[in-house]
């Protein structure tokens, strides 16, 4: 079941969409392609040999090929999400993202595939001859009953994972959930009595695994639209007669007397308050109808107090989320070259689950909450999305499995060096930021947009209130609400706007400044000028008077023009200058660059502050510091006239005896090469490739920092400030919607970490 609390308006989703290179992927080569022989070695003549290996041993496909790690993500959009019936191209939005999604969680390479049939026997035909191609293939968006043909045909032709998420995905989950409510209750699973409503694909599916887990075939009531599916009805198929009861009960209301578990898989509102007190003492109700479940929690608590409920929704606790499982049960299933996912495999991804929402949850998922730190309970029976270590646990526990049920080709001897392996695959700081965004949304705050009339700083405003992360504060003039609208804004009057010309506030913000400036040669009208005229200024000095938290600017001049007019009204932090940093994300690792932003020729004490307040920011970001002073020289070769500052940044953390490695000054290419410096420099600090890179000067910082971002996109954020006394973000003057978004998610979540001065 996938989230659908998060708001946004159609133009929002078709920018996002079409931005840049529309879609949501790419192809990227893992190989370099600079030269004639690296084309040679690709292609033609050198590609000729892994041809002829792969054809003595089909196997060496797994060693020569990305097969191993590709998913086909295939549908021919007979089903599409809740909205029907649309087609095979109208899925590809959505088989797109499920490749995204399969990316992000799990470092599986996938490819989205639209079959223009609705002829089962075709679309079998179709996907059976690509086997060759994929490592294993997810089926998706397909209307039942022909999902249940095609799967079940596809698994006996093929010899790799076939998988239907819709079905399978949220069985997994659901079952999961069911066996720590079951443990929450005292219950057996062979003892529970469940009524199921719904007879769809994901119904099926999950009954059929309750089943094999241990719930007794006649302790299971389904019902369809017609009521309890009965073993005296006419009208069943070969499917939902496989689970007709033998029963008196016709109605939903009848099944759910005395009933230990709902299991809900139909329609909004199937579920009605007054059936919910006839079920057992401290029920089970999964209510997960997309988007607006049977009942809602409130409703259903309200009802029994001592129910425990999940639905497919963020917004409410214990979220059937279909992202806790197909990404890490394929990763499991194609680390030992599985020829299928059976029931084991489900089993103990299911288990693997349950067991980690009973253990203790770790400080990141603890801060996507506000800080909250849930433990296993009614309201936590279902492990986080952002759950770093998700990664780890179901993965292995399913690799595990193919072992023992014998669909395994390539057993894991060593599985503490594969855990190890799969907590390496993804970039720990990938998992912060998208936790940034939940931990914003459980403690929102107010946010100065100060650009307010500019159209890309509008769209970001608007999707930072539609995600719900806070509240935007929009400064500008009268005809602010009017792009709103042009924007797709139905009630732009739900927007503050603060306006510096007539604003209510703009005495108290020149009072503010000319006490600060008075001194320094500023005359008051002079202040009542740079505030009415200026955004910048009136914007800060409403952050520092407390009329919002933190404050974005930046997309309409210079980053320097913008942070000198900041300064005039915030003061820095009084150990550090203040500095940027950037961020520079890759699938797995996270590399930051300082001082990007701010200083033109540090010095060493300068340069000793912004490595440790770089160490400070890189844990924030999941990432254990490892500092790299870098240069043009590596431990003086070549000899260099201006490296003597690096060199006593080093002494100077030396003395203070820091809690981060450091080492310098090194190259670039040396800082990030740990093999080399085992090889070369055997005396390095550093234990691993450096995550930190302190350059020498703001114009090797900024430029080194705006190349990547010109060649890497979307990889490389920020600059983050950092060493301000308030949470204030300086855009980059090219930054699109969503950096801006980014920043303010970011900058709202600093709020907490600095006073107010």
């Amino acid at each position: 079941m996938s989230e659908s609390n998060v708001k946004f308006s159609e133009a929002e989703a078709l920018h996002f969409h079409s931005r840049g290179r529309p879609g949501k992927i790419e192809i990227v080569a893992s190989k370099p392609m600079a030269t004639q022989r690296d084309l040679s070695l690709a292609y033609s003549p050198g590609v000729a040999v892994p041809v002829r290996a792969i054809a003595e041993d089909p196997s060496k496909a797994y060693d020569y090929t990305a097969k191993g790690n590709l998913v086909a993500v295939i549908s021919n959009g007979t089903a599409i999400l809740g909205l029907g019936d649309l087609g095979a191209l109208a899925s590809k939005p959505v088989m797109e993202g499920k490749a995204v999604l399969f990316k992000r969680f799990a470092d599986v390479d996938s490819i989205d595939l639209e079959l223009d049939t609705r002829d089962p026997q075709a679309f079998i035909d179709a996907v059976a001859l690509m086997g060759p191609s994929f490592g294993g293939i997810n089926l998706e968006d397909i209307a039942a009953p022909d999902c249940f043909v095609i799967e079940q045909t596809l698994r006996e032709r093929m010899n790799i994972p076939v998988f239907h998420d819709d079905q399978h995905g949220t069985a997994i989950i659901t079952a999961a959930g069911l066996i720590n409510a079951c443990l929450l209750t005292g219950r057996e699973l062979k003892d529970v009595k469940v009524v199921v409503n719904g007879a769809g694909a994901a119904a099926i599916a999950c009954t059929e695994l309750i089943k094999a887990m241990g719930v007794r075939g006649d302790n299971v009531l389904m019902c369809d639209r017609t009521g309890v599916i009965h073993k005296d009805r006419d009208d069943l198929d070969q499917w939902k007669s496989a689970h007709a009861a033998d029963t008196d009960r016709r109605t939903l209301a009848e099944a759910l007397e005395g009933a230990d578990v709902f299991l809900g898989l139909s329609a909004a509102k199937a579920l009605k308050a007054e059936w919910v007190l006839t079920m057992a003492p401290r029920p089970i109700i999964f209510a997960m109808a997309n988007p607006d479940p049977e009942i809602t929690p409130p409703e259903a608590k309200t009802a029994r107090p001592d129910a425990i409920v999940a639905t497919g929704r963020s917004d409410y606790p214990n979220q059937v989320n279909n992202v806790l499982g197909f990404p890490f049960i394929f990763r499991g299933a194609l680390d030992v070259r599985a020829t299928a996912i059976n029931d084991e495999m489900k089993i103990a991804a299911a288990d693997a689950l349950a067991r980690l929402a009973r253990e203790a949850v770790p400080e990141e998922v603890a801060a996507a909450y506000g800080g909250i730190n849930h433990k296993f309970g009614a309201d936590y029976i279902i492990p986080a999305p952002f759950d770093p270590r998700l990664m780890e646990v179901v993965p292995a526990a399913v690799a595990e499995a193919a072992m023992r049920s014998g669909v395994a080709q390539r057993p894991i001897e060593d599985f503490a060096a594969y855990r190890q392996q799969l907590r390496a695959r993804l970039n720990p700081t990938v998992s912060v930021l998208s936790l940034a965004y939940q931990a914003a949304k459980s403690n929102p705050k107010r946010v100065l947009f100060a650009e307010g009339e500019e159209s890309v700083v509008l769209r970001a405003a608007i999707a930072f209130k539609d995600g719900g992360y806070g509240t935007p504060v929009l400064v500008g003039r009268e005809d602010v609400h009017d792009r709103l609208r042009d924007l797709g804004v139905d009630d732009p009057s739900g927007y503050e706007v603060l306006n510096s010309r007539n604003s209510p506030l703009v005495g108290r913000a020149v009072d503010h400044l000319y006490a600060r400036l008075q001194r320094k040669g500023f005359l008051r009208r002079e202040i009542e000028r740079m505030v009415n005229q200026d955004r910048n200024y009136f914007a800060a000095a409403m952050l520092a008077l407390g009329e919002a938290d933190a404050m974005i600017t930046g997309v309409t001049r210079p980053f320097s023009q913008s942070l000198r007019q900041v300064e005039m009204v915030i003061d820095h932090e009084a150990d550090a200058p203040p500095f940027g940093i950037n961020i520079v994300v890759g699938q797995n690792q996270t590399v930051l660059i300082a001082d990007t932003a701010v200083t033109e020729r540090p010095t060493a004490e300068d340069l000793a502050a912004i490595a440790v307040r770089s160490a400070a920011f890189a844990r924030r970001m999941g990432q254990e510091p490892r500092v790299a002073f870098v240069s043009y020289t590596t431990f003086g070769n070549p000899p260099g006239a201006y490296v003597s500052n690096l060199r006593d940044a080093v002494t100077l953390l030396d003395g203070r005896q820091v809690d981060f490695e450091y080492e310098g000054e090194m190259s670039p290419e040396l800082a990030l090469n740990h093999e080399m410096q085992r090889r070369y420099y055997p005396f390095s600090r550093l234990s691993g490739p450096a995550n930190i890179l302190i350059m020498p000067g703001l114009q090797s910082a900024s430029l080194s920092a705006k190349l990547l971002r010109a060649l890497g996109g979307e990889s490389v954020i920020g600059p983050f400030l950092l060493g301000m006394k308030l949470p204030v973000q300086i855009a980059p003057m090219t930054a699109g919607a969503s950096d801006l978004v980014t920043l303010a998610v970011l900058a709202a979540g600093a709020v907490d970490r600095v006073g107010r001065g």
